[in-house]
Parts: C-alpha cells; structure tokens; sequence
C-alpha cells in the first residue's frame, strides 16, 4: 500500500509565500503629550514649608467643625474661613488682583447632620482664563473637621490631615499658578459642610451651573498628607485617584448606547484620572498614580460626588496609605496608640508633591484647547475605524493646532496609541478594527499641550466646550 502524503506540492508552495495580515497597532506612535518644560518648572515650585505654615494655621484654630464658633477669631470654622480668604486674597495682590476672591453661601436646616439652621460658607479664588473664562479647572479642598462623634463640635478637633492638607493644597497650587496666565479659568475652593453631608461641593456645583462654568474637571484634594499606613506600610511614592466609571446623570437611552458601544470604564472622570496619571509619569519621577475604577472608598464620600451628580467630571485625589486612627477620632491615648488627627501625622513633603501633581495638571489643561465635541465613531464589519468630532472655537481656542486620536485595548486601563491627525474633524484608522480597542480624541495647541481624552459618544462627553 502506497503511503498517504500529508501535505501536496501546492500546498507546500502555499505555506512558503509570507501572507501579508493587516497592521492592527500602528508602530512609532507615541501616547502621551509633549513634554513641557514650563509644566516641569510648575512640578518644582511648591514649597513643603509654606504648605507647613498653613496647616499649622489651621490646625490653630482648634476645630473647624460645620456647627462650631463662627463669631471668634481664633476658634472656630468662621475664624479658619476668614483667614482662607485672607490667604487667597493676599495672593491676589502678589499678581496684580489676577484673583476674583468670594464666599459661596447658602443656609442649611432639618438634615440629619445639622440639627439646627447653619449657614454653610465655602471660600472660592477664581483665576479667570485669557481667552476662554468660562471653561473651568478646579481644585477642591474640605476646610471642616470633626473628631469621632460627629455632631461634636466643641471638642478639639485638629484636623491637620483631613483636610488641613487639602485647603493648605489649594493656597500653595494658587501661589504657584497665579505667576502665569492661562487661556481657561483655574478656581481654587476651600468647602464647608463636607463632613456633615457634602454641602459646600453641593453649592459650588449650583453656582458652576448658573454660572455657566463649563467646568472640564474637579481635582477634590482630600487627604493628601499621610505616608503612614494603618497597615504598618511607609511609601511616600503613590497617589490614588478615585473616578466614577459612567456619567451620574445618564440617561436611560444613553445608557442603553453604552451597553452596545462601550464607555463603562471612559466617563470623562475616568479620562480626568488617566490625564492625571500621565502627568505623574512625565513630570514626578518618584511619584505613581494607583488609579482606582470607584467612586470613592467603601462606603465612604468626597466632594467631587456633587459635582459629579451635577454632570461634571470629578475625581478624588488623594493619599495611597491611610491610618484610621487618624481619621475621625477623638484625641486620646487608648493602649499605648495615639489617636487624633494631628500635625504630627503630616508629611509635609509628600503633601507638596501632592499638591505640584494638581498643581501641573490643572496647568496643562488651562494651556490645553478645550476637548472636542460630539466625537462619533463608525467601523462595523469593516477593517478600519472612523471617528469624526466637531472642532473647538478658534475664538477661544486661538492656539489649536490640530486633534489627536489614541486607541488601546479593551483591556488595557491607560491609553497605548496615538496619531496626530492635523486640523481635521474626522479621520480614518486603516486596518485597525474598531471591535478590538477603545477609540478617543484630544485636542492639541500649536506647542503640544493636550485636552484630556474624549470617548465617542455620550458616555464620554465632556459637555460643551464650544
């Protein structure tokens, strides 16, 4: 019996012949924006002992609980809000009045937290854009503290931690920005009510809206000091940011968009966080963002939720390593453990790298054009993948240079790909198959500074920024 071949002559002349499969990744493509030198100097400019000053400050003031003294001018969160203003209002002066300094207040009564009627009062500086005012970065502090019973507000309440570093943060990122102009607005606050429900970023959100602040992200620095686990870990080297993963305000068709499409893991607090991250990577050697796909820790809040709920991207910045024995606690000696949230607990270098982190972002997004909009896509049963947006106003967008379009797997958490596409409003991906990564777009100015990324379609709006 003859034996069979396995394989023919053509068949072996076929497996000869390399076969040309299509590109799916694009090679010689960088992810990131443009390294800028002014952003390096930004990183190097906070001062860990100015940052010092202020939380000493605050810390003197015994506590600076929502319901305690307002009228006395050392005691109490009406004597600590005062010297905020004064803070921001004495910056202003160094740069010329660059600063619009206000109280947003509002009358609080018949909450759980607040027994009696409280006038809830958060400190606001507002550093207006050159071209485009009314498009807004924030950065967010809590100026009230609390000890373990939260309805105390006459005992001793430090709060140098949380979040003396926050409020502290907010001045010195003012200090240092106020030097320079920027085509968006930066606003800097100091919120009340935090530990009593929220109320302070619940206002802000209101007067944003009324306002018409196109506010383009929150930075809600809560807690940016401490280097000491409770689990006994010391790393001064990690900052966690919290994003909510879809839009709090979506609706049940865009929901339904979403599902099909994608976005759950691209709201634009989510793309806020990966900007944030990419500034680490480029502007703070010993310095990680842990990004974590969560509003907030378990069961606890911050105050970007309102703003979130209100429709705006927000994130919570803050500290890697907490020790809860600082948090929230009344000051006592229990079993040779000091609890408290004390001075001693701050490490005021780390609060300073923290602070240069929200410092360079906010930077680079004020310097940014601003996000497009309606950014589409379409590929279906095709090899390749289109996105199409609207182009930013020129008016108050004078720098735009051109778009960016950044790709990676569905996988993956952080942008792996980019193209600049020039001055466009819509491109094509050749043999890059739009069911196999996830798809946004940025804006560029003429010396390479970047909007965060835009996600097709409702799910990763950023809202109007025409």
């Amino acid at each position: 019996m003859k034996s069979k071949h396995l394989f023919s002559p053509l068949l072996a002349c076929m497996l000869s012949i390399p076969l040309a499969l299509p590109a799916q990744t694009p090679q010689n493509h960088t992810a990131t924006p443009d390294w800028q030198p002014f952003l390096q100097e930004i990183a190097n400019s906070t001062s860990p002992e100015r940052i010092e000053q202020d939380i000493r400050k605050l810390v003197s003031f015994g506590t600076r609980h929502t319901l305690s003294d307002t009228l006395s001018d050392t005691r109490g969160i009406g004597a600590a809000r005062r010297w905020i203003k004064q803070e921001f209002e004495k910056i202003s002066k160094e740069c010329g009045d660059c600063l619009e300094v206000f109280y947003v207040r509002h009358m609080v009564d018949g909450e759980n937290r607040i027994p009696k009627p409280v006038e809830v009062v958060s400190v606001v500086a507002v550093q207006r854009g050159k071209t485009d005012p009314k498009r807004v970065i924030m950065m967010t502090g809590d100026i009230d503290s609390r000890v373990s019973d939260v309805m105390d507000y006459t005992s001793d309440s430090p709060g140098a931690n949380d979040n003396a570093t926050g409020v502290a943060g907010a001045l010195e990122a003012a200090r240092v920005l106020s030097k320079h102009q920027f085509d968006g607005s930066i606003v800097y606050a100091a919120l009340s009510g935090e530990e009593q429900g929220l109320f302070g970023g619940e206002e802000l959100a209101k007067y944003a809206k009324a306002h018409d602040w196109r506010v383009e992200g929150v930075l809600n620095n809560d807690m940016i000091g401490n280097i000491e686990g409770i689990n006994g870990v010391i790393n001064n080297t990690v900052a966690r940011v919290f994003s909510e993963g879809t839009r709090a305000v979506e609706t049940e068709r865009e929901a339904r968009i979403r599902r099909y499409t994608g976005g759950e893991v691209d709201s634009p607090s989510r793309n806020l966080a990966r900007y944030i991250d990419v500034m680490a990577h480029q502007y703070f050697p010993s310095l990680d963002v842990m990004m974590i796909y969560r509003l907030d820790r378990f069961g606890r809040g911050g105050h970007h939720r309102p703003f979130n709920e209100a429709g705006f991207p927000g994130v919570r910045v803050m500290e890697a390593y907490e020790n809860y024995n600082r948090q929230h606690q009344d000051l006592r000696t229990e079993n040779g453990i000091e609890y408290g949230d004390v001075i001693e607990g701050v490490n005021f270098p780390y609060a300073a790298k923290m602070t240069a982190l929200n410092a360079v972002t906010m930077a680079a997004i004020a310097k940014a054009p601003a996000p497009p909009q309606n950014v589409t896509i379409e590929g279906a049963v095709s090899p390749s993948t289109t996105l199409k947006w609207e182009k930013v106003s020129p008016e108050k967008n004078k720098d735009i240079a051109g778009y960016k379009i950044y790709w990676r797997l569905t996988t993956s958490p952080v942008w792996t790909n980019s193209v600049y596409v020039g001055d466009v409003s819509e491109h094509t991906l050749e043999n890059v198959i739009i069911d196999n990564y996830f798809f946004g777009v940025s804006s560029v100015s003429k010396d390479g500074y970047e909007s965060p990324v835009v996600f097709p379609g409702p799910a990763g709006s950023f809202g109007d920024y025409k």
